[in-house]
Order: structure tokens, then sequence, then C-alpha cells
């Protein structure tokens, strides 16, 4: 089992047990051992894995940390706990800064059983930074995250090689965070920047706000063409069931009829894996299917007639239209493009919810 199936079956047990994880304790059995075990550290063994690791801090005495991590015989990792649920922006956490500085650890671990934030000297030496320069969440992360992640297993654990690339990182998610914030508060100074770019008048304080709220949905656009580009690409290449869309015989840039007249767009399938992609969150996506017939194309839970999630009517030359399910009765909505399909989200969600209860 590879690092992120054990992450994985960490976080499904977590969720499964989230509300007898009541403590600081019960968030250290169920979801920080089994955190420290998956990086390849053995909890049981002291001389690995020290708990309420003591040291004499200046007039502090007897303070303890959490946890110790040795690495190579080393103390290398520092972890600090909180309750599940713990917003880890608000903690005070005073004895991982103290100890940091009287030890040999280069690395210091805040967490609240979910979240484990990263932090080390890369602004002051020997001082821990502010700001973490990794955070990793059990129940949000990719590849990459995985991959900087293995950084810190014991049969790869080299602090000149972590080091080497945390300021990059830590740079890299703040930049990521000021971008985040850019499209979902969209600053004046942005706005700005962009009608400077395509408005040939003065930037009156009317043009500024007139123009807002046309940047506003043009950032919302833009992001959904290019999850949709990127979907689209990925799925295409490694996740569409061979069995809904058949390989043609001959290439050609014109869709393919089947033998009963059916032809299955690019749109269609682009469709198809927007909706996937939605619902990937709730349900295992080789359940949700395509069935493509003359007039429309539908999507069915587990290839069941009587399990509609919705339907795309794209026939028509001029208007597309999509149509979802309330009481058996086909409600249906004026769409530009596939990507609005992300407009539509809660529905998708709320059709395939009622079919799993």
């Amino acid at each position: 089992m590879d690092l992120s199936e054990k992450l994985s079956g960490i976080a499904r047990r977590g969720e499964e047990q989230i509300d007898h994880i009541q403590s600081e304790e019960a968030t250290k059995t169920a979801l920080v051992l089994p955190f420290i075990s998956a990086l390849g550290y053995d909890p049981f063994d002291t001389r690995e894995v020290t708990p309420e690791f003591t040291a004499d801090v200046g007039t502090k005495k007897g303070e303890k940390v959490d946890y110790a991590i040795r690495a190579n015989g080393d103390l290398s990792l520092l972890m600090e706990c909180k309750p599940l649920g713990t917003n880890l922006s608000n903690v005070q956490y005073s004895q991982l800064y103290r100890y940091f500085a009287c030890t040999d650890a280069k690395f210091a671990i805040l967490t609240n059983g979910f979240e484990y934030r990263f932090y080390s000297d890369l602004d002051s030496e020997n001082k821990l930074d502010n700001r973490p320069f990794f955070t990793f969440d059990l129940s949000d992360f990719n590849d990459q995250d995985i991959e900087e992640l293995k950084k810190f297993t014991k049969p790869n654990f080299d602090v000149d090689a972590i080091l080497g690339t945390a300021n990059r990182l830590k740079y890299t998610n703040l930049a990521k965070q000021a971008i985040d914030e850019v499209f979902q508060e969209t600053p004046e100074e942005f706005v700005k920047f962009i009608v400077g770019k395509i408005y040939d008048g003065r930037q009156t304080r009317q043009v500024v706000d007139e123009f807002t709220p046309i940047i506003k949905e043009a950032s919302k656009l833009y992001i959904k063409e290019q999850v949709a580009q990127r979907l689209r690409g990925a799925l295409a290449n490694n996740d569409i069931d061979t069995r809904t869309f058949p390989e043609p015989e001959q290439a050609s840039d014109e869709p393919q009829p089947d033998d009963d007249g059916i032809i299955t767009t690019q749109e269609e399938i682009d469709a198809y894996n927007i909706v996937r992609s939605i619902l990937a969150e709730d349900v295992d996506v080789s359940r949700v299917v395509m069935r493509d017939a003359k007039s429309y194309c539908a999507v069915l839970l587990d290839d069941n007639n009587r399990k509609p999630i919705c339907r795309f009517h794209f026939n028509a030359k001029t208007v597309k239209r999509v149509g979802f399910f309330n009481d058996k009765k086909e409600d249906r909505f004026e769409i530009q493009a596939v990507s609005d399909l992300f407009q539509y989200r809660d529905q998708l969600k709320t059709t395939v919810g009622e079919y799993l209860e």
C-alpha cells in the first residue's frame, strides 16, 4: 500500500469516527499516531517517537511537546497536537516555538489531526517561522502534496534536501493563497489592472464600479473553462468508459453515428465528464453512466433508467439545454457552454443524494 492509500484510509476512518473524536488524546490516537506510522516511523518505539517530550527551556521547566520524532537517530521533528476541529490559524504554539530554538530539530509540525502545518527557520536561523512552508490536509490532498510529504518519511528524510526546496515551496503556497484571494474577493487594484488592458477611456470611479461585476464573472468563467479543459484532457485520455464511447473505426473530425443513428458528440462527452467530476465527492464515478439517445443524452446512476441524474439536449443547432429531475418531472435550463454545468452543482448532488438514501 503506497503513502497516498494509507493516508486516504486514515482520513476515511477519521471521518467515520468523527463524532467520537472529542479530545486531544482521541485525536492523537485516531489520526496523529496513524499519520506518523504512515510516514514510516514506529509510534511504539520511544527511541524513534517520543511522546510528551520534555526539555527545560529558560525559566520554563518541565514543559512538554506532544511528540519528538527521530530520523536516522537524530532529533528531527517536533509535533504539537490540538483537538480535531481546532482552527490552527488561531492557535498559539508557544511550546513549539521555544523547543525549536533549544533543540537540534529543524522542523516542527502543528496539527489538529487532519491538517498538518510544517514549520522551519527559513526567515531567521534558530527561530521558528510564523508561517508554515508546507501544509498537508488529510481531507484534501493531491499528487504534488504527496510528493512533498514523502520527503519527511523515514526512508527519504534528508534535512538538506527538504530545506533546499522549502523556501520556494513556502512562497509558492503563499502566492497561491494570494491568487485565490484575488479571484474570491476581486480587489480594486486587480479590477483597475484588467480595465487598463481592455478599456481605453479614463478609469473613473463609475467605470471601475461598472467593470467590477463583469471582471468577477469573467474570473469565474475563466476558472471553470480551465477546469473543464483539464478534465476533458485527463478523463478523455485515462478514464473514459470504452463501453460507453466506442472508438470509431476510421479517424474523422466529425462525430460518427452508431448503427442506430445515434451520434455521441464531443460536447456531450465533455458535459458527462464535468458531471462525473462534480459527483466524484459523493459517489464512485464508475456508477455514473452515460446513455445516449437520438433526441437527448442521459446520465444515469448505476445505468438505471429509474435513476436519471440529468439529460443533455444539445442536438439543437442554436440552443443547448440541460434537464434535471424533480419528482420524475424534467425541468430544462438553457446553458451557453458545457462549463455552465458547474453552476448546477447543488442540483446534481441533491439528485444523486436522493438515490443514495
